[in-house]
């Protein structure tokens, strides 16, 4: 079955009742899991950076803006008790090692590793350390450097599946290139899955038919609301009519085996 991520990032904008109801939303569509991000603010940005000018609902610039997305430590615990009420599973992204060590008090099932991070080499040795399955995408990178990734976790022996990411917001559904999973698989010989950023939901649809072992995609309570990722991503309707042809897959493909179905009997006889 594939396995469907409701990525909710950062488009909970630092508001944890937000946060929770993109939880609720993702466990009534049927997804199995949320995703979430984290970073430590003042490893991942330069100081020149944080103080650039930036106009957003918590100040005029970059750190403000930057610190009021972050979740912190004790927001997560309740993100982590929120989940299991509701028995979902969720994970991280971390964007630096500090974060990544902070998020291990969860014991997650999985990791992620987003694409500005996939070519991290010492961030790649410190989450394939852990030997939990991640999922890997592969947006802005080439052959050479998805494989620099691979030989990692490959020779950390950390299960792994490579998701195949176009890293524009949205994503014109031209550039997609969804002939990359089977270019992916037939290279890599690893499950392939697919983390897209259209707005439509067909394009994830079609990743599933061919194969993607699973899916991730950004939700929103709405698209028109402030932040980078929310025109990436989908609403409420779109995940349930997503996550519902997604399930249908395996049921209508059947195992392919030519046979007469004994519903089939009386309807031959007359």
């Amino acid at each position: 079955m594939t396995f469907i991520i409701a990525e909710i990032g950062i488009n909970h904008n630092g508001d944890m009742d937000l946060a929770k109801q993109l939880i609720t939303h993702a466990k009534s569509a049927g997804c199995d899991a949320v995703k979430f991000q984290k970073r430590s603010i003042d490893i991942v940005y330069t100081p020149k950076y944080l103080d650039e000018p930036r106009q957003s609902p918590w100040g005029n610039t970059q750190r403000s803006q930057k610190e009021a997305l972050e979740f912190s430590i004790p927001q997560y615990d309740e993100i982590n008790e929120y989940c299991k009420e509701l028995d979902i599973e969720w994970f991280a992204s971390s964007w630096d090692i500090e974060s990544q060590e902070l998020m291990r008090r969860y014991n997650f099932k999985n990791n992620k590793v987003a694409s500005a991070m996939a070519t991290n080499l010492p961030f790649l040795k410190e989450v394939s350390s852990e030997k939990k399955h991640t999922f890997i995408s592969t947006g802005m990178m080439n052959t050479e450097m998805i494989d620099d990734a691979v030989k990692i976790f490959s020779d950390n022996k950390c299960p792994f599946t490579l998701m195949h990411t176009v890293s524009t917001y949205p994503a014109h559904e031209e550039d997609l290139n969804l002939n990359c999973i089977k270019t992916l698989r037939d290279r890599y010989k690893v499950p392939i899955g697919y983390s897209g950023h259209e707005v439509s939901v067909s394009p994830s649809f079609m990743a599933a038919m061919l194969g993607a072992t699973a899916i991730e995609r950004h939700i929103t309570l709405n698209r028109a609301m402030y932040g980078s990722d929310q025109s990436a991503s989908l609403e409420l309707t779109g995940l349930i009519n997503l996550v519902s042809m997604i399930r249908k897959i395996q049921v209508c493909l059947g195992d392919g085996e030519i046979k007469i179905l004994d519903k089939e009997i009386p309807i031959a006889k007359k």
